[in-house]
């Protein structure tokens, strides 16, 4: 399930975002348009709105922790999680978090990687919110709900920037809700 993270009062966001987003081509490798984000982030006004719409479903579900996934899903998650009362837990690339962790293998539309949170990061039972820029074939999302699993968290949704809905990765995540501000 989709949901639309985008409130009714703020009906010009979707434009506004699509005006700021830069299409890159044959980034990371050839063939692949990465929507890149960061004019949206430079735009303070813009990017307070986007978190604000990012974590309007999420309000009174009693969030314990966010998630936000490496690296852009800092950028989003971080903020997020303050708007929520909720702490932030980094979900890394192997090999950068500086504690034990957990890893989860996965692959994704142009390769294989893995990501890896604190073994302490998660009490069981709490309320975690997985975050990340752009939901594709949802490789990733679905590594990081595996975490939080594995960890003890109940995993209630994941928040995405965008979803490149052609790409199908929002039923890997099912039947766990999904919102996002575009799709594509």
């Amino acid at each position: 399930m989709t949901l639309p993270a985008a409130s009714l009062a703020d009906t010009t966001l979707v434009d506004d975002l699509k005006a700021r987003l830069r299409d890159v081509p044959d980034f990371p490798k050839p063939g692949i348009v990465f929507k890149d984000i960061t004019p949206v982030l430079a735009d303070p006004r813009l990017f307070g709105r986007v978190i604000n719409a990012l974590s309007a479903p999420f309000r009174g579900q009693h969030i314990s922790k966010v998630v936000g996934v490496e690296a852009r899903g800092f950028l989003l998650g971080a903020p997020m999680a303050l708007a929520l009362g909720a702490g932030f837990v980094p979900a890394r690339k192997p090999g950068k978090l500086p504690y034990r962790s957990v890893v989860e293998r996965y692959s994704l539309e142009y390769g294989a990687d893995g990501l890896e949170i604190h073994e302490d990061a998660l009490a069981p039972g709490e309320r975690v919110l997985v975050v990340d820029d752009v939901l594709a074939t949802g490789g990733t999302a679905e590594a990081t709900g595996r975490l939080v699993k594995r960890l003890g968290g109940e995993l209630v949704g994941f928040s995405f920037l965008i979803h490149l809905g052609f790409l199908d990765g929002g039923k890997r995540l099912a039947p766990t809700p999904v919102t996002s501000l575009l799709t594509f």
